[in-house]
């Protein structure tokens, strides 16, 4: 169905697979129907990634199942390609998120889910999930740079949906 580099699609939702480094990380970005509107008209847009520092082409937006995701990631004076397809998208009043999964290319074999909840109290919380896998010779050679750079991603995606100061 999808030209994905690993077998468990869809991995995310549920208990993570074995055999590949797991993210599971969520924050409190707001408060509120307006912040939570704007983040998920952001995150379905790609605007976590791009304020997150990649330069990022969606086939389409707002993204959806079967959106190809194209992303350049530049680290000094290297840029790594990071294709991925959307495996999994949904929205709802008070809930909302997508899941990518990896394709030929890219540095990492794994899948990577973004969820925005509205919260019955009002908070907007931004959960990511991931896992993932060196899938190419440099992400091998250099994994604790590959989990760094991670770990710089995540927490640059979590700060990119902030909503404004309650």
């Amino acid at each position: 169905m999808f030209n994905v580099t690993y077998p468990e699609v869809g991995g995310t939702a549920g208990d993570l697979p074995t055999g590949y480094h797991h993210v599971r990380v969520e924050r409190v970005i707001g408060r509120g129907r307006k912040v939570f509107e704007q983040a998920a008209d952001d995150l379905f847009a790609g605007m976590a990634q791009r304020r997150a520092g990649a330069i990022i082409h969606l086939s389409e937006v707002p993204l959806r199942e079967g959106t190809r995701v194209r992303m350049l990631l530049r680290i000094g004076p290297l840029a790594f390609r990071i294709p991925c397809v959307v495996v999994w998208a949904e929205r709802t009043g008070s809930f909302c998120g997508f899941a990518y999964g990896t394709q030929p290319g890219h540095p990492e074999r794994g899948e990577e889910r973004f969820e925005l909840h509205l919260r019955p109290a009002g908070e907007v919380t931004f959960r990511i999930i991931a896992f993932s896998a060196p899938a190419r010779w440099f992400t091998r050679l250099g994994g604790p740079v590959a989990r760094l750079v991670q770990t710089l991603m995540v927490r640059r995606y979590l700060r990119a949906l902030e909503g404004p100061p309650s």
